[in-house]
């Protein structure tokens, strides 16, 4: 055989193993096929990198063990029934949603949480404040996780405000994703000589998987969650973007614990430091801060389920009256744009609103017209106009909210390590609506007719 002959059959092996190993998802499967087909070293290269299922591998299934392991411990130990236990929302007056409480808890532990207090923030001057300040307040440890840190006026406070509670005596930890951030050797030297503990969650090239969460807990008491990132544009202060419009929460109570064992477990993926549970980190006299109930919702390709994507699914089928949606991507896939076409010809009120400045050209373009496909069935696109809108949220009928760090893409739903906070309040949700409807007034809508 000449040396094409065995290229032909090299390839029409790594074909049948492609088809093998993606036989779930079609489409998937035909794009990587004429990659190889049409690139055969390179795209052999490729699909080792980044075309392997995660929920496949050993390291997904020891991932998934180890995290179980974790919970199973935390509630032996401070026996904190209330972690995993299927709660009701009927003391709330909003029993209808106790479905959707449940589909969270049983895919993914989503713990059902009472007594929280919430802060919700749309600017990024407010949110940057009251997330310094608590760290500044810090007594005993700061763990923080995000998915970018830039290495610019802020991101040098930020990351100099850790290394002085670090000097001050407080463990302060800090873990971030590979490929979104990228600090000078210097600063991770930086931080390490004052003491704080630093780790990257899958370097770059290890895979396509990436951390994309946003979470800061400070003493096992006060959590933060939602879109920002940390760098100068979350600001407002790069003339490139203007206004940046975001939302996150902070939020007092028992749900940050769940945040804080969301971190531990990532932490725990990434680092040989392993972190045990102790009641420092899970502390029992948590105060009884507010009236607000919230899960936790976390998703990753280590989850079987998707939780956030079905936790959004569900939110669409619970809807009487409303649905608005704000994403800064929004690639939607099949399952999802049937449930959003079915709502808008069920007569529910359905509005999804992206940036008119795109960051990505082509995921902008590809955004915009998966929107248009669902103009037709009466769902209402608009594009946000007054600067960059990355806020990442849906409310429901003003009676429930979700705020985190997925975006409505496949990348969130699938490849990314996400989490979300699922607010079940009337105030709190009421909020969102009133910032989304806001929003609106520096909106264009987008028509059928362009």
């Amino acid at each position: 055989m000449t040396t094409f002959d065995w290229i032909i059959v090299f390839n029409a092996i790594i074909a049948l193993v492609v088809v093998f190993l993606q036989e779930k998802r079609p489409q998937k499967a035909v794009a990587w096929l004429l990659i190889i087909i049409l690139l055969p070293v390179a795209g052999l290269i490729l699909f080792v990198i980044f075309g392997q299922n995660f929920r496949k591998t050993r390291q997904a299934a020891r991932k998934s063990a180890r995290d179980r392991r974790y919970m199973e411990e935390l509630i032996s130990a401070h026996r904190i029934d209330q972690l995993t236990a299927l709660a009701s929302l009927e003391s709330d007056g909003l029993e209808m949603h106790d479905d959707m409480v449940s589909l969270l808890v049983r895919n993914g532990n989503a713990f059902l949480t009472r007594e929280n207090d919430v802060a919700f923030f749309s600017d990024g001057k407010e949110f940057f404040s009251a997330l310094f300040e608590a760290i500044e307040n810090a007594k005993e440890h700061v763990h923080v996780q995000y998915y970018i840190i830039r290495n610019d006026k802020l991101g040098d406070s930020f990351l100099d405000l850790l290394k002085r509670k670090s000097a001050q005596g407080v463990e302060v930890r800090l873990l971030v994703d590979g490929v979104g951030t990228r600090l000078p050797p210097r600063s991770m030297a930086s931080l390490r000589e004052a003491g704080v503990k630093v780790e990257v969650f899958f370097p770059p090239l290890i895979s396509n998987y990436r951390n994309h969460r946003k979470i800061v807990v400070v003493d096992g008491r006060v959590g933060f969650i939602g879109g920002y990132n940390v760098g100068d544009e979350y600001l407002g202060k790069v003339r490139r973007w203007g206004y940046w419009r975001d939302a996150a929460l902070r939020v007092e109570g028992v749900a940050s614990l769940g945040l804080q064992l969301r971190f531990l477990l990532d932490w725990n993926e990434a680092s040989k430091d392993k972190l045990d549970v102790e009641e420092r980190y899970f502390p029992r006299d948590l105060p009884c801060c507010g009236n607000v109930p919230v899960q936790i919702v976390s998703s990753g390709p280590d989850t079987p389920w998707a939780p956030i994507k079905l936790s959004y699914l569900k939110m669409i089928h619970e809807a009487e009256e409303s649905v608005y949606i704000q994403s800064p991507y929004f690639v939607p896939d099949e399952s999802v744009r049937d449930a959003l076409n079915m709502a808008a010809l069920s007569g529910i009120d359905v509005r999804i609103m992206i940036p008119d400045k795109p960051d990505h050209p082509f995921v902008h373009w590809v955004s915009l017209s998966y929107l248009c496909e669902l103009l037709p069935s009466g769902v209402r696109g608009y594009m946000y106009g007054s600067g960059f809108i990355h806020a990442k949220t849906v409310v429901v009928d003003g009676q429930m909210t979700s705020i985190g760090s997925a975006n409505w893409d496949i990348r969130s739903f699938e490849l990314n390590f996400e989490t979300n906070a699922v607010l079940y309040s009337r105030e709190v949700a009421g909020m969102q609506k009133a910032a989304f409807m806001d929003d609106l007034t520096r909106c264009r809508e987008i028509t059928v007719e362009g």
